[in-house]
């Protein structure tokens, strides 16, 4: 099951990211995501692995996993 929801033209879809672990590494994963069209936030929460990003419209899987690939991160999948 995949944690994406349709709201008024946004697609809100949570990632787990692998790796993680302090402040430094949440702006590191979202500033990466955030440079991939059409997304409107990321928020990255070191504690729990997970990244909720909300986008115009659905985003590529792997797009996200090379963002976070870029940032130094492993993406695991959609929590």
């Amino acid at each position: 099951m995949t944690a994406q929801t349709d709201t008024q033209g946004s697609v809100t879809t949570v990632y787990k990211v692998n790796g993680m672990s302090c402040g430094h590494c949440e702006g590191a994963v979202s500033g990466e995501i955030s440079e991939l069209a059409g997304v409107a936030s990321v928020q990255a929460v070191a504690s729990t692995g997970e990244v909720t990003v909300v986008s115009g419209a659905p985003l590529d899987d792997e797009a996200v996993r090379a963002a976070v690939d870029e940032a130094g991160f492993e993406l695991v999948g959609r929590a």
